[in-house]
């Protein structure tokens, strides 16, 4: 049976809770999580370990009641989804009725250019904002006012607010926002462009046009032909256009026209409508849905966050059981009584330790032997002949309140590299200076570009 996959609104609902449990713990139960099975397997697993996280999540959302307010941004993200929709409604119709005068003429041109004008320049904006990966070229400025609701409780965040801004860190911003984004931007155009559509339909149904262009600073020859270039794909498309004795007849001032004209402008309307208007907002809204939901597949937690790293600690941690390995030459006399050591103790007993530009403020713990340190080209050529013939697994000590540089990445790499089994890292701090979070995070995520698991990696 296949491991379940998660769905992206579970990764988001993770997220959510980690906002709140970051600024409002002491706020939250926990009864119902203390009981927790432990790990199953002794390797790390990200399926596994979502899974666990989405459980400790749905256990905790019960207890605290905070199923609303994970579902409150969502809710006003679809509410201002339907007031831009409503507003592109309101605009199209607009447009379409300040452009068709109350004459009995209409300008072809004067109403295209309100049709199509802001429409073709929002396009091309995205375009380019999608091309450059530019967010704010690519969202939209009225997409983008619907993305403000999450950050109305700044000073003082509330449970709800902190849920809200999680929602849109996760589903309005990167890959996923941009696409999201996207989708409504062209919602927004293709409701304005088909509302407007419909209204000049339904005024030409019922009442007669005559279709005039012209123009003051440009040549006369200008709008035929541009006339003829917009026209080439309606005539492939089997569509009546205007011919050019009937283009002539629409100059301003020349006499009314026969309804012959009047069919082929209006067809040529709607058509130039379709073709240049909705149908490339329909495509790159397609295209947007689908890369929308291909980003959402895509997404994945940052498991190296320090509510993460504490989490995969401890729902995760590798299960070390103890157990004879020779035969006990004392066979049937009672063994000394010993302390246990503790659960948190990782450390394996053959592990052959080497430091990493250790100095004298690093301390090793009392059982573990420091074979090496190294500090120059001899003694990393030295550690390398030793790693190669370990028999036991490797143990690398490093200054957890240093700041981890390309060149220790660069020797622990080439020890992983040589090493024959997975590597072990220990963070070795000052007894009087604790190591601050964001340093041992840089580790971690040192450790991680190395090739050492999370759970190779010990903090002491």
């Amino acid at each position: 049976m296949s491991a379940k996959k998660y769905s992206f609104a579970d990764l988001v609902r993770i997220e959510q809770l980690r906002k709140i449990e970051s600024a409002k713990a002491e706020e939250l139960s926990y009864a119902s999580i203390k009981d927790m099975p432990g790990p199953a397997a002794s390797d790390f697993n990200y399926t596994e370990f979502i899974r666990r996280l989405s459980t400790r999540a749905k256990h905790l959302i019960q207890d605290n009641a905070l199923e609303e307010a994970l579902r409150q941004p969502h809710k006003q993200f679809i509410r201002a989804h339907r007031i831009c929709l409503a507003l592109a409604v309101i605009l199209g119709g607009l447009a379409a009725s300040q452009a068709v005068s109350e004459s009995s003429t209409l300008n072809i041109y004067w109403l295209l250019a309100v049709l199509l004008g802001f429409n073709t320049i929002s396009l091309l904006l995205w375009l380019s904002g999608i091309t450059l990966n530019l967010q704010s070229l690519s969202s939209g400025i009225v997409a983008q006012l619907a993305s403000w609701l999450p950050y109305r409780h700044k000073k003082d965040p509330t449970i709800a607010s902190l849920a809200s801004h999680a929602w849109w860190e996760s589903c309005l911003t990167g890959d996923v926002g941009k696409w999201r984004i996207s989708v409504l931007t062209h919602k927004f155009w293709l409701t304005y462009l088909t509302t407007g559509m419909v209204l000049l339909i339904l005024l030409m149904l019922a009442k007669q046009y005559d279709f005039i262009w012209g123009t003051t600073l440009l040549p006369d020859n200008t709008l035929p032909k541009l006339t003829q270039m917009l026209s080439t794909p309606l005539e492939a498309m089997g569509l009546k256009i205007p011919d050019d004795p009937q283009m002539v007849a629409s100059r301003i001032g020349i006499s009314k026209q026969d309804a012959a004209t009047r069919t082929a402008w209006a067809t040529f309307l709607i058509g130039v409508l379709l073709v240049y208007g909705i149908f490339p907002r329909l495509l790159v809204l397609g295209l947007s849905l689908v890369m929308q939901k291909w980003s959402e597949r895509r997404f994945r937690l940052d498991l190296y966050l320090p509510y993460y790293i504490e989490l995969r600690q401890r729902l995760m941690a590798r299960e070390v059981k103890a157990k004879v390995i020779d035969a006990d030459p004392h066979a049937g006399v009672k063994p000394a009584e010993v302390a246990r050591p503790s659960e948190n103790i990782a450390i394996p007993s053959n592990a052959q330790a080497f430091g990493i530009e250790l100095d004298h403020a690093a301390h090793w713990p009392e059982s573990v032997t420091c074979r090496l340190n190294i500090i120059d080209q001899q003694t990393l050529d030295e550690a390398m002949a030793l790693t190669k013939q370990l028999h036991g697994p490797l143990l690398l000590g490093v200054a957890a309140y240093r700041l981890p540089d390309r060149g220790v990445q660069r020797l622990i790499k080439e020890l992983v590299d040589s090493s024959n089994g997975k590597p072990w890292l220990i963070l070795l701090s000052k007894s009087s200076m604790p190591v601050a979070n964001n340093r041992e995070i840089a580790w971690f995520r040192l450790a991680e570009a190395c090739g050492i698991p999370a759970e190779h990696v010990i903090t002491q």
